[in-house]
């Protein structure tokens, strides 16, 4: 009788991992879900414009990809990605100044899985990452799900101090720094060309791997386009530099690479078999034979000529929406600029109120990895035309008092 009572009995199932609970979710899809209703104008994705997407060109690479290779494009493929794509991908890259060929590259679902296979491939549980603060929000979330003691970097306007980023080095002794060092998510700020080969040479003469991620870095309005950190000689055989095609062609096709040292760019082609086994074959096809069929580059001017337009009309509605004492940035390109509020304004206890008036943003605090900035928050100006951007701003002068 006691084993039948046994058996019978239902025993709790065993708990979920510790580094789920520790880690959590993102605030920003939090904030998306609960804004989802049509009447909010959205200021808090990183979401581009869909009525600017190529959806017929896109639609026509699919076409001819399953009319003439059909068999092809729904196999399995190899890890590293379909060979025509690799070889597209090396082209860009190297004519915009960084010699690549296909064996260098390696395809992603999406640029977010490029840094999950790095931190697979590069992070123990107690290694050391530096990053920017503020930093991209997902990428903390990898490094702190690698089980990573994650430290911000100081820095100021122009992005993380060389001087500051070296004595950290010598003292935490990290494992890599990651950088989105070109319109930087969250606050669109770029780094300069001179602090950018300092950082190569602190990499150099101190021992440190480079993450640079570069999602934004071909929407640029206005300037001169500055170099990635891995085309200095110094950094050659330590920098990752990641790029996607979610920002320039479609978010949903899920496609993104790495370009890496072979060591490591093997390394992360079996973290990828583990994940899962190769990017969809039909994606890549597709996408290489858009490159081969139209002019992407052409495509991006677009995009970026309406973007601009659109930061532009954010920034002329800034000042009556802001309390006075308010300070902001000036992108020269991307997707996102960065608020900062006078005390003792907290822009994540005002979001609700906010939210009431139809409009949204990302408060700043989750972005840093150390304390936290509460006065700061991050507004996407991409998603919505300008008419709707001055609109969302007189909402948001609404939701904090000022008008």
């Amino acid at each position: 009788m006691s084993l039948v009572a046994e058996s019978a009995s239902t025993a709790s199932v065993p708990p979920l991992a510790a580094r789920v609970s520790a880690v959590g979710g993102s605030p920003v899809r939090d904030i998306l879900a609960v804004t989802a209703r049509p009447e909010v104008i959205n200021f808090a994705g990183g979401l581009p414009a869909p009525e600017l997407f190529d959806a017929e060109g896109v639609a026509a690479a699919y076409r001819d990809v399953l009319a003439e290779t059909p068999a092809r494009a729904l196999q399995y493929s190899t890890t590293e990605g379909e060979p025509t794509l690799r070889a597209a991908l090396a082209a860009r890259t190297s004519l915009r100044g960084l010699a690549t060929g296909p064996d260098d590259v390696l395809v992603t679902t999406g640029s977010q899985q490029a840094l999950s296979l790095l931190a697979t491939a590069l992070i123990e549980p107690g290694d050391t990452v530096l990053v920017e603060n503020p930093c991209y929000l997902a990428a903390l979330q990898v490094f702190g799900f690698a089980g990573a003691r994650i430290v911000p970097v100081p820095g100021d306007a122009d992005g993380v101090d060389p001087r500051a980023l070296e004595e950290l080095v010598v003292r935490e002794r990290p494992k890599l720094l990651y950088t989105v060092p070109t319109f930087q998510n969250p606050t669109g700020r770029t780094l300069p060309a001179d602090r950018r080969a300092a950082i190569a040479a602190v990499a150099a003469r101190r021992g440190l791997w480079i993450v640079e991620d570069d999602p934004y870095g071909e929407l640029r309005f206005e300037g001169e386009r500055v170099p990635w950190i891995a085309s200095y000689e110094d950094a050659a055989d330590r920098t990752v530099l990641l790029g996607s095609f979610s920002k320039v062609m479609a978010p949903g096709l899920r496609l993104g690479w790495l370009r890496a040292p072979a060591g490591l760019l093997r390394a992360c082609a079996v973290a990828k078999q583990a994940a899962d086994l190769h990017t969809p074959t039909v994606n890549q096809l597709a996408a290489a034979r858009y490159l081969a069929d139209r002019d992407l580059d052409v495509h991006v001017a677009r995009v970026a000529g309406a973007y601009g337009e659109r930061r532009d009309a954010m920034l002329a509605g800034l000042p009556d929406a802001l309390p006075e004492g308010s300070v902001w940035n000036r992108p020269e390109g991307g997707m996102f600029l960065w608020v900062r509020l006078p005390e003792p304004y907290d822009t994540t206890a005002l979001l609700p109120k906010v939210v009431e008036q139809d409009v949204a943003y990302v408060p700043g605090a989750p972005f840093h990895a150390g304390e936290p900035d509460r006065s700061t928050l991050r507004l996407c100006f991409v998603t919505q035309t300008p008419e709707e951007i001055g609109e969302g701003l007189r909402r948001l002068g609404r939701g904090l008092g000022v008008a």
